[in-house]
């Protein structure tokens, strides 16, 4: 698994748990080292251990996890460049959904080894839609899950969201745009932050 995929997991246990709680997960995983390069390819069976132990250490569900880490990885001011960069995907929420077909080759723009899941917006009507997850990285669609709640508020908008389960070899998720100026947004200025 890429390192940045790693990396993103230890920054969001870091800042949520703290940083002795990450020294356990690590410990406990027996890895061999305590912290992940964002550059390197780690071999799964090494992330997996860490994802497996994570979830033991903490008592949550996985999935939970997951999702927490994609709300973590949009509204934490410590990862905004991900927040930019799915921002400038459209001025709102409906716009921005429509853009997550090209999600993957974005990434890979940025960083040319990262491959992210392709996925694919289907939709079943008027503000109603199914994410499709195509598989590459096990528990994606549950971090997509919270980037989308967490875009949601960012964009103002009320939307409801359920995980429905693979199919077909893909992951699903229903989403239900109920109302796209449900509240006030976030601010977002298209120009970078001056220094």
């Amino acid at each position: 698994m890429h390192g940045l995929v790693n990396t993103a997991i230890q920054a969001f246990v870091v800042s949520t748990y703290g940083e002795d709680r990450w020294k356990e997960i690590m410990e406990g995983a027996e890895l061999g080292f305590s912290e992940f390069e964002a550059m390197l390819i780690y071999p799964d069976e090494q992330s997996q251990s860490m994802l497996t132990t994570l979830e033991k250490t903490l008592e949550r569900p996985l999935p939970e996890i997951l999702e927490d880490l994609g709300t973590f990885l949009v509204s934490n001011p410590k990862v905004e460049a991900l927040r930019r960069l799915l921002r400038f995907s459209g001025v709102n929420y409906s716009e921005f959904l429509q853009s997550l077909d090209d999600l993957s080759d974005r990434a890979r723009l940025a960083v040319s080894d990262l491959d992210l899941p392709s996925l694919e917006l289907i939709e079943m009507s008027s503000g109603t839609f199914e994410l499709w997850c195509h598989e590459g990285i096990p528990g994606y669609a549950y971090v997509m899950m919270g980037v989308l709640r967490a875009m949601a508020d960012d964009y103002g908008s009320l939307v409801i969201l359920d995980y429905v389960g693979k199919r077909d070899n893909v992951e699903v998720i229903a989403i239900s745009v109920v109302d796209t100026e449900f509240a006030e947004g976030r601010s977002f200025e298209l120009g970078a932050h001056p220094l």
